[in-house]
């Protein structure tokens, strides 16, 4: 126990004698903030992070799957542990009212204009990791391995990792022994939360056209009319949780838009859907992605609709489940250095495609969260009880207070790091 205790110690004045002064990147945070990318088109936000690990003597592969940037620092024998962070921000208009607010308007994939905000705090992401990765460096004289670092283009479109990998990452790079990230929440500033086993749920979403037989809108007995169909599967799409998932199991099904038709006076001709699906277990995920086909169709042939519908599965990524034995090893060293800063959570019913670039090689991965919401605030809103109504991530209102985020994100993300590399005698 001894032992354990004077690791934790050591590891704590590493991190307080290294870490570097982080105003630049507080600048580099309200920068990101102000310019805000969408996924896919992070190509401004991967030369900042790619800049600077060049200049602290990183290894650096850029444009890896759109804008992945993968640093490497080789510092002697011992583990290859893999940091990352992700990039992209949200087509949401931001009103935090903050000085250095977004006001960015861009193009789509579709040229379509879109506001554009950090409103999942992203870019918190990327200034830990950049600070991290200096205080790394500065420390290599206490920790022997190789590190590395990744910063990730569209995580919010669940398919960056995955077009890293497709990219040939681990043909560029070392493959790692560990991965490990974080995610700012909302969540008191300066608190970590550390959980193994279920964090983050798998998320399916698909795409729907009902086909009817359009017409006019004073003659619905000459048309099938699509619009009553759709309703009709939204609704029963509700009862798949309620009726077809066991009691104390998760799983959330949501219709996020539905469309159809131009004009009060035409019945359409096609309706479209857009539905998510989030869970835990796989057979509950293979329950409900199989009830949503089942019930589509059945109300299609319910209604007499002649051409079968269309279901495109748009994205899919797995459920984020952290390894036991490595959240063992981070209590360790998080709970003496944070104290009563590391704190309980429930899970959030989010999801991330960070762990592919663990289970892509079968290594073990976690995930912890760490707080942005002015203390105050928090404490305020816990006072009244009102923790529910305060902005959370995606959220048009939603910035992580500066500091003691930056920081807290700083120490965890190296605190991490050290815990798994091996340790040098000086």
């Amino acid at each position: 126990m001894q032992i354990k205790e004077d690791k934790s110690n050591d590891l704590a004045d590493v991190i307080n004698c290294y870490r570097p002064d982080l105003k630049p990147f507080e600048d580099v945070y309200r920068h990101l903030h102000t310019n805000p990318e969408l996924s896919g088109q992070e190509e401004e936000t991967a030369k900042i992070a790619s800049d600077h690990l060049k200049t602290i003597g990183f290894e650096v592969h850029t444009k890896i799957g759109g804008h992945g940037v993968a640093g490497v620092l080789r510092n002697g024998t011992g583990p290859t542990i893999l940091l990352r962070a992700d990039m992209d921000a949200l087509p949401v208009e931001e009103q935090t009212g903050l000085p250095y607010a977004s006001t960015r308007h861009v193009k789509d994939e579709t040229g379509a204009d879109k506001p554009v905000m950090h409103a999942c705090g992203h870019d918190s992401h990327v200034a830990t990791l950049m600070a991290a990765a200096t205080l790394l460096q500065c420390a290599r004289e206490h920790w022997s391995g190789t590190l590395i670092c990744i910063f990730q283009p569209a995580e919010e479109n669940l398919d960056g990792a995955q077009a890293m990998l497709d990219d040939g990452l681990y043909d560029k790079i070392p493959k790692p022994e560990l991965v490990l990230a974080q995610h700012v929440m909302r969540m008191r500033a300066g608190t970590v939360n550390l959980r193994a086993g279920p964090l983050l749920t798998a998320a399916d979403a698909f795409n729907v056209r009902i086909f009817g037989r359009g017409g006019h809108g004073s003659a619905p007995h000459t048309t099938i009319d699509p619009i009553v169909v759709g309703a009709a599967i939204v609704m029963r799409l509700q009862t798949i949780v309620s009726r077809e998932v066991t009691p104390g199991k998760l799983a959330v099904v949501t219709c996020g838009s539905i469309h159809a038709g131009q004009s009060p006076n035409i019945i359409p001709a096609y309706l479209d859907l857009q539905l998510n699906v989030r869970t835990y277990d796989a057979e509950v995920r293979k329950r409900v992605c199989a009830s949503i086909h089942r019930i589509i169709e059945g109300e299609c042939l319910a209604a007499g609709v002649e051409q079968k519908p269309e279901i495109k599965l748009t994205f899919s990524t797995p459920s984020t489940i952290n390894d036991g034995k490595t959240i063992d090893a981070l209590r360790e060293t998080f709970s003496p250095y944070f104290g009563d800063r590391l704190v309980d959570m429930e899970p959030p019913t989010a999801s991330e495609d960070f762990s592919l670039l663990a289970t892509a090689v079968g290594a073990p991965y976690v995930m912890w969260m760490f707080g942005g919401t002015d203390p105050e605030t928090w404490d305020d809103a816990v006072a009244k009880g009102t923790v529910d109504e305060l902005p959370s991530n995606h959220s048009p209102f939603y910035a992580p207070v500066i500091q003691p985020t930056l920081c807290t994100g700083v120490d965890a993300m190296a605190l991490g790091a050290l815990t798994f590399l091996n340790k040098k005698s000086v």
